[in-house]
């Protein structure tokens, strides 16, 4: 369960010196990602208020730079840091981090301003190249339990480059539903990791908590959202997609029970978790009421990634980072209101689409709140992911 002490994790010294932002993965991705969730929101409400931005902001442009550009530079920040606590053996850092970095950076600017073709190269190349020397290290040191993560990640690529096809106009299909496909796999990482740290943060930062960890339980869980998301993503009728929705939903709402979220509010680093967790249950239930129109399918779409996925980013991004430069884990005022932030910013996306009266304010005030929670993690963090550990160590 190496997984679960991620924060905990005590690089060993490696040779050479590399620059403190490029020390280890967590660094430069979880900045990046900040930054750009912080800008590329506010930018999509800009051209639909018809104020003058670059032209390929638009509805595609906003779907897939939220999941395939913010989402992943997270998932991919976190995985190379959760590498080496896994294997022991040093995950991308120095040149090499910096140059993933970039392809990454390159992906954001080929999407706005690069040939559509070129761009999408430039785009997809990302996912692969960051994923080959993960499955490096797992391989090297033989954790094989880790591996199906390097499967999700090729996955993520096969959803992107299906994105850019559909796009181009070279596969007759939505290109929405491989961005939807997408925000599945990216949920299904969410619930599997999930599953294994938030059970042990919280049975050891709110002492007395006894956390539920049920095997078969989690397993049918775990299979009804993806059966859920399959059906919702391809399609099925509305019954079938609704059943599955429902039933996952309440799969999801059982095993968050179990994990005693109504004993973590006094700490904050705890409380980010299971409330953005909550939203994957409420997400399903809102996914099974769109099937008859009850609400949109984009009011549950947002509370799956505004809620549940960028909370659990920013319960995660700070409680790394705050492990992995020394800190000790607790959440200061700072860190208090971005979480308070992120959470408005859901709540008021989900009024915005279910009440159509409060759209248009919904929406600006949503942006405002998540903006300003990335915004308060970069003056916060930043000078904690460009300067070395405190303590004295690597990584």
């Amino acid at each position: 369960m190496a997984l679960m002490t991620i924060e905990e994790a005590r690089p060993a010294p490696a040779p050479g010196h590399s620059a403190p932002l490029f020390a280890l993965g967590f660094r430069p991705f979880y900045l990046l990602a900040a930054a750009f969730g912080a800008l590329a929101v506010p930018l999509w409400i800009a051209a639909q208020a018809g104020l003058r931005v670059p032209a390929r902001i638009d509805m595609l442009w906003h779907m897939h730079e939220m999941v395939f550009g913010f989402a992943l530079a997270v998932v991919v920040g976190f995985l190379y840091t959760a590498g080496y606590n896994w294997t022991k053996l040093w995950t991308p850092r120095g040149k090499a981090l910096a140059a993933i970095a970039a392809v990454w950076v390159a992906g954001r600017i080929a999407m706005l301003a690069a040939p559509p073709v070129a761009g999408a190269v430039v785009d997809a190349a990302f996912l692969p190249i960051a994923a080959w020397p993960l499955f490096r290290v797992l391989k090297q040191s033989g954790n094989m339990r880790n591996m199906f993560l390097v499967g999700l990640l090729a996955l993520l690529t096969l959803t992107n480059v299906t994105y850019h096809a559909a796009a181009l106009g070279w596969m007759h299909i939505d290109p929405l539903a491989p961005v939807h496909a997408a925000i599945l796999l990216i949920v299904v990482i969410e619930v599997v990791i999930g599953g294994r740290v938030i059970p042990m943060f919280t049975r050891n930062g709110a002492p007395g908590t006894q956390p539920v960890q049920d095997a078969r339980r989690d397993k049918w869980a775990l299979a009804l959202t993806v059966l859920a998301g399959l059906a919702w993503t391809f399609g099925l009728p509305a019954p079938v997609t609704a059943s599955l929705a429902l039933l996952a939903a309440v799969g999801q709402a059982v095993r968050l029970l179990g994990w005693q979220p109504w004993r973590t509010w006094r700490n904050p680093l705890l409380w980010i978790l299971h409330v953005s967790y909550f939203w994957i249950p409420f997400g399903f239930l809102l996914l099974a009421l769109a099937q008859y129109g009850v609400v949109t399918g984009s009011a549950a779409l947002h509370v799956l990634t505004v809620g549940a996925l960028a909370g659990l980013i920013m319960g995660m991004i700070t409680r790394t980072a705050l492990g992995h430069t020394g800190r000790p884990l607790k959440a200061g005022r700072g860190e208090t209101a971005m979480f308070v932030l992120v959470q408005a910013a859901v709540v008021l996306r989900f009024a915005a689409g279910v009440v159509p009266a409060w759209r248009d304010a919904g929406l600006v005030l949503a942006t405002v709140c998540w903006s300003a929670a990335f915004l308060a993690y970069l003056a916060v963090y930043v000078p904690y992911l460009t300067s070395a550990r405190i303590d004295g160590r690597e990584g």
